[in-house]
Formats: C-alpha cells, sequence, structure tokens
C-alpha cells in the first residue's frame, strides 16, 4: 500500500461509536469497518442493536454490540471496563449519541433541558473520561466527539440543542488540552443537515428543503456516506498532529450567511 494511503487504514484498530443502531452513528461504524477497524456498536435497544451487528457482519465486518445507557456514571463505567477487559482496547471513540427536542426556549421545560443535556453533553464527558483513562495508561487514542452546525449557528426553536452542541465543540478543545499530551487526538466531526430517518419530515417538507437546499452552496443535502472520509481522517494516524479541531462537513453552510 501506499504509505501515503497507509496513513489513513485503521486495520489492527478498535473502535466504539455510541447511539449507532441506525443513522449517522452507524454510517460512521461502517465507515470505520470499512477502513479495517474492528468495530464496535452501542446503543439502549438490544433488538435494533442486534439488527445493525447483523448488517455490518453481512458486510464482512468485525463488530461487537454492547448495550448501555450513555448517560449513566455506573453502567458507562462498567461497559467500558467489560469492553477493555473481554473485547479488548478501544483505540478509537466516537462520541455520537444524541438527541433533539424542538420548541419555543420560552415553552421548553427543565425536564427536556435535563434529558437533552444529559444526552448529549453529559454522555460525551462519561464515555470520553472513561476510554480517557485507558487510553492515557497506553499513551495514545483518537477521540472524535460528534459536534453540529448547531455548535456555531442557531434557529429557531432549538436553542437548547444548540447549547448543548456548543458545550460539546468547547468539551472537545478542553479534552484535546487536557488529553493532548498523553498522545491523545481529541476532535469534533460537525455534520450540516443530512438525510437520515431522523430528519425524514424535514426532507419531505417542500418549503424547508428548497430554503436549506438554497441556503447550502452546495445545493444539496448532505447524505451519510459524506461523513465517512472525515471520521476516518480524525480517527487514523493521518490526523496525528490534529487536536482539538471542529471539522464541519455541512456543503458549506458555515461558511455564508
Amino acid at each position: 500500500m501506499n504509505a501515503n494511503l497507509k496513513m489513513f487504514d485503521l486495520s489492527g484498530r478498535r473502535a466504539l461509536v455510541t447511539g449507532s443502531s441506525t443513522g449517522i452513528g452507524f454510517a460512521l461504524a461502517k465507515g470505520l469497518a470499512g477502513a479495517g477497524a474492528e468495530v464496535i456498536l452501542n446503543g439502549r435497544s438490544e433488538s435494533r442493536l442486534a439488527e445493525a451487528v447483523n448488517r455490518l457482519r453481512d458486510d464482512g465486518a468485525t463488530v461487537h454490540a454492547a448495550s448501555f445507557d450513555v448517560t449513566s456514571a455506573d453502567e458507562v463505567e462498567k461497559a467500558i471496563a467489560r469492553i477493555e477487559g473481554e473485547i479488548g482496547a478501544i483505540d478509537i471513540l466516537v462520541n455520537n449519541a444524541g438527541m433533539q427536542r424542538r420548541a419555543p426556549l420560552e415553552q421548553f421545560s427543565h425536564t427536556q433541558w435535563e434529558e437533552l443535556m444529559k444526552t448529549n453533553v453529559d454522555s460525551v464527558f462519561l464515555v470520553g473520561q472513561a476510554v480517557a483513562r485507558h487510553m492515557i495508561a497506553r499513551q495514545r487514542g483518537k477521540i472524535v466527539n460528534i459536534c453540529s452546525v448547531q455548535s456555531e449557528l442557531g434557529r429557531p426553536n432549538i436553542a437548547a440543542y444548540t447549547a448543548s452542541k456548543g458545550a460539546v465543540k468547547m468539551l472537545t478543545k478542553g479534552m484535546a488540552i487536557d488529553w493532548g499530551q498523553h498522545g491523545i487526538q481529541v476532535n469534533g466531526l460537525g455534520p450540516g443537515y443530512f438525510k437520515t430517518e431522523l430528519t425524514e419530515a424535514l426532507v419531505k417538507d417542500e418549503t424547508f428543503s428548497n430554503w436549506l437546499i438554497g441556503r447550502t452552496p452546495s445545493k444539496r443535502w448532505g447524505d451519510v456516506e459524506d461523513l465517512v472520509g472525515a471520521v476516518v481522517f480524525l480517527s487514523s494516524d493521518a490526523s496525528n498532529f490534529v487536536n482539538g479541531h471542529i471539522l464541519y462537513v455541512d456543503g458549506g453552510v458555515t461558511a455564508t450567511l
């Protein structure tokens, strides 16, 4: 293999992707597997997780399932210890688990706020910290936190989500600062608007879809496959001196007013 291409080869690496039974998380896991990584899928629904595992195995991937709640400190600690002890060292962590809740901010309940922050921010801290402790001992590792264009930009009725993704952006930078000395690179991947199960209603909303396509320099919605190159780069030796960076894959949305 050409030496330049070999930098992107993930053979012999093991990657944990949270929230990966469907959507963007599944696409990222599939992309990492395609680059040679052994992957561990995570989710709370064991049936959906099993289905996702089977789909990747049918493609020839080496894949495992790890069903645990990423918002529970106790479950996270036990799950990461179990993975490290029974499956093997986690070389790559992709913190993808997340959720969206839409409502005018004055109507957004405290319960909704706490649920969203636990899922979008606490999970990144909890899983990131638990995995990083093992990476620190090995003096190497890659962590990719899934941010969003909403880490930079706002939209009506998603103020809480925007706050959570802004927090993930800054937590990413903080992780890079604290853990870079241990040979760990921590970066963010910021998707724009992508076609997934969760955005199906927006894709079908002609008014919104036309607005988005007009707003996006690339003049289209993103396909989940558009994220694969970025996550492989941030998980590979090609990014060994990239740390604390947020890579936006958004068709240019963050570049224009």
